[in-house]
């Protein structure tokens, strides 16, 4: 695997590292809530891909995948999520083929054309220590307007996905799979009412406020549910 340019770096890289290899997430088996909520994202934004990423020292790894098969591992210099890791924070591209390219960003956003993919935006997985391990993704082969309320609800999102990696470190496996079948229950119930308000309201994108509120209202029930095992 190619070695990652310095400049891609964060400050903390080194104790990054040391928080993602404790959660023991990387080359994890698949897990059903994870698979759900990434669908559930897809859908809720009308978009073809969406995945959750694992930052490692030289390739991102993924924990869940919809729109393509779930893969071993990309180089990190290739990835877009690589700067979600650099600036810790979300990370959006309109349109890859007409951004002005910077030498921080110019192989990702290639490698990204190469594949087709003309948008692109990335929310990072901060964890209770405030490390960012990972992001949550959203891809497309068209470019797309993504509001400051879509960002704000994948950011609602990703820490969804940072407590449930936190909360099934913290439990025994046994223990993780009751709860992670209750969690996985909350986001079937937030795909039937994506599907209700897109049939009510539209599938304009960006998705209208009518649809983003009640989402996340919805939201809270599954962090609440997390919550209860802090």
């Amino acid at each position: 695997m190619t070695a990652t340019p310095p400049t891609l770096l964060p400050a903390d890289e080194v104790a990054r590292l040391q928080s993602l290899h404790r959660y023991a997430i990387v080359q994890s088996v698949q897990e059903d809530f994870f698979d759900e909520l990434v669908a559930l994202l897809a859908g809720l934004f009308r978009l073809p891909i969406a995945y959750i990423g694992l930052m490692e020292a030289d390739q991102l790894s993924y924990k869940a995948t919809y729109g393509f098969p779930r893969q071993h591992a990309h180089p990190r210099a290739g990835s877009l999520c690589s700067l979600v890791i650099k600036h810790n924070r979300v990370v959006v591209y309109h349109d890859l083929a007409e951004v002005a390219q910077t030498s921080l960003d110019a192989s990702a956003i290639q490698n990204s054309l190469t594949h087709k993919v003309r948008f692109y935006a990335g929310a990072p997985l901060r964890m209770p220590d405030h490390r960012t391990i990972g992001t949550l993704c959203l891809a497309g082969l068209h470019p797309r307007e993504f509001s400051p309320a879509e960002q704000r609800l994948l950011v609602v999102m990703a820490e969804v996905v940072s407590h449930a990696i936190a909360v099934r470190s913290n439990l025994g496996d046994i223990r993780w799979l009751e709860i992670r079948t209750q969690a996985r229950d909350e986001v079937y119930a937030l795909g039937a009412l994506v599907r209700y308000l897109s049939a009510r309201y539209g599938t304009a994108v960006p998705v209208p406020e009518e649809i983003l509120q009640p989402v996340a209202r919805r939201l809270h029930d599954l962090r609440t549910i997390l919550q209860e095992y802090d």
